[in-house]
């Protein structure tokens, strides 16, 4: 029964939080965004103390429970060794836990987060990890699939459904997201749970609490008779059945043990820690038992262990992408990036050095923007953070998802009025790239269009003549980007934001 209750609440969680980051709607925000602000990392760099003493408490009582039942990441990790056993049941085998590895990594990530290099560190993050899985290889299909139900909603004059943009927001992202995808399968398939008990920085904190924990499975050595079914069976590799022990600091309270013991002698129940004996970390233990009813009960037969429903997208081709036109005559060339000085951070995140502190990577505010302006940096020293550029859209200053979703405090909650007075950029004309200058073709559309007033068009001579050409105001320019984004200018425009290293209201 435990077994079953822990598979439920797992399924709810990796469920949910899937879809906060495959959602593009926000409608799950609205009712799940919960999800991620409880994951231990994001707690911790947004100083939520509140959700930190919980999950602590949670773990002091009933182990690593939030490996297996709230991290997203392990969850998926467990339907790989699921897959896993059912080629060859029962292929775990105990190991000593490798501590020196566990520490070592703990401490780099440590140093890297604290030196301002969490784009690096945030790799092997779980939250952050499975996040950029879901991100960059799920929402996709999810979207594709979204469009073609659009297209045949279409078909019978429905609008049901609405097509959305698919593109690569980046491609460095996603090879780390396919590399960890395929890294962790590999590991979970073989191994179970090798990544949670010697590279991940949660597993290796929460494991110095579970240690301590008062809830425990504990092994009944009047019961067992030494058969290793229990250890075989361990995705952890934490029972050692010669010693009948348990490294409480690695387990990671799946119940599968409890399943798999023929004989009812591992239960899960309150213990008190009486003697240890040669084990790394949790040694043997000898309990007091509280309870007055046994396990001589336990449910033998053997469960299969369901993982989730399995989405199939049909095989029909997606509709050719639209020719972009000049009414007609001529092909537009689409935008390039331009070369920024500084990069430009959502509002919201107060500066760069602020986002770089405490963004984990997680893609979460990628994901949700519904303007198509936040991508993953490819910078090294700040890999993966989200920076805005305005080639598909612009950042409309009545939307604030980004700084709604953000778990870690990376982007602080702002409202509308605040970000319509929040200065992340400034605009900067170059000539050479207005049609006015170098076509001889009156424009002024950035002018026309600039929410804050912040352009107004002015004489220019060129070559004998006079042209009407943008002047900014730099005091009332927000770097909104939708100058740059409606620019006719191509393949650059002729007005790009150039990125502000402290954000100011005006």
């Amino acid at each position: 029964m435990l077994r079953k209750i822990r598979i439920i609440i797992a399924t709810i969680f990796f469920l949910g939080i899937t879809w906060l980051f495959i959602d593009f709607t926000g409608i799950a925000q609205t009712w799940l965004g919960w999800m991620a602000k409880i994951q231990f990392l994001p707690a911790v760099l947004a100083l939520n103390v509140a959700v930190i003493v919980v999950l602590a408490l949670l773990t002091l009582l009933l182990g690593r429970i939030y490996c297996s039942v709230i991290c997203p990441l392990g969850i998926m990790q467990d339907i790989f060794a699921a897959l896993g056993r059912k080629a060859k049941k029962n292929r775990y085998h105990y190991s000593k836990a490798k501590n020196w590895l566990r520490y070592t990594v703990l401490a780099v990530f440590i140093i890297l987060m604290v030196t301002g290099l969490a784009g690096i560190a945030t790799i092997i993050a779980p939250y952050s990890a499975f996040g950029r899985i879901a991100q960059s290889l799920l929402q996709p299909v999810w979207m594709w699939g979204n469009n073609l139900c659009a297209m045949a909603a279409e078909h019978y004059d429905s609008y049901a459904f609405y097509s959305v943009d698919v593109w690569m927001k980046s491609l460095p992202v996603i090879i780390i997201a396919v590399v960890t995808l395929v890294a962790l399968a590999i590991l979970a398939w073989r191994n179970g749970r090798t990544y949670c008990n010697t590279i991940c920085p949660v597993g290796t904190v929460l494991g110095f609490i579970s240690r301590f924990s008062i809830f425990k499975p504990v092994i009944d050595t009047t019961k067992c008779n030494s058969c290793g079914l229990c250890s075989r069976r361990c995705k952890a590799a934490c029972i050692n059945p010669k010693e009948h022990a348990i490294d409480y600091s690695r387990c990671v309270v799946c119940m599968d043990c409890l399943d798999n013991c023929r004989q009812g002698a591992i239960s899960y129940r309150l213990a008190f820690p009486k003697k240890k004996d040669g084990n790394a970390e949790g040694g043997k233990v000898e309990q007091t038992d509280i309870k007055t009813n046994d396990t001589e009960n336990v449910d033998k037969s053997k469960r299969a262990f369901i993982t989730g429903t399995a989405i199939a997208i049909g095989t029909a081709t997606i509709k050719a992408q639209k020719m972009k036109v000049d009414g007609g005559l001529a092909t537009i060339e689409d935008k390039k990036v331009p070369e920024r000085k500084t990069r430009i951070v959502p509002p919201g995140s107060l500066s760069i050095a602020h986002l770089a502190q405490h963004c984990t990577g997680c893609q979460l505010c990628v994901s949700e923007c519904p303007n198509n302006v936040l991508r993953p940096s490819t910078s090294l020293t700040n890999m993966m953070q989200p920076e805005l550029s305005y080639e598909r859209g612009f950042c409309r200053p009545e939307c604030t998802r980004c700084s709604d979703v953000c778990p870690t405090g990376a982007i602080k909650p702002i409202s509308r009025e605040q970000k319509a007075s929040t200065q992340i950029g400034h605009a900067v004309w170059i000539r050479c790239n207005c049609v006015a200058v170098h076509a001889d073709h009156p424009c002024g559309l950035c002018a026309k269009k600039c929410p804050t007033g912040a352009i107004t068009m002015v004489p220019f001579h060129h070559k004998g003549r006079d042209v009407m050409v943008p002047a900014i105001n730099e005091e009332k320019c927000i770097g909104c980007g939708k100058c740059e984004n409606l620019c006719p200018g191509r393949p650059f425009s002729a007005i790009y934001v150039e990125g502000h290293e402290t954000h100011k209201e005006i």
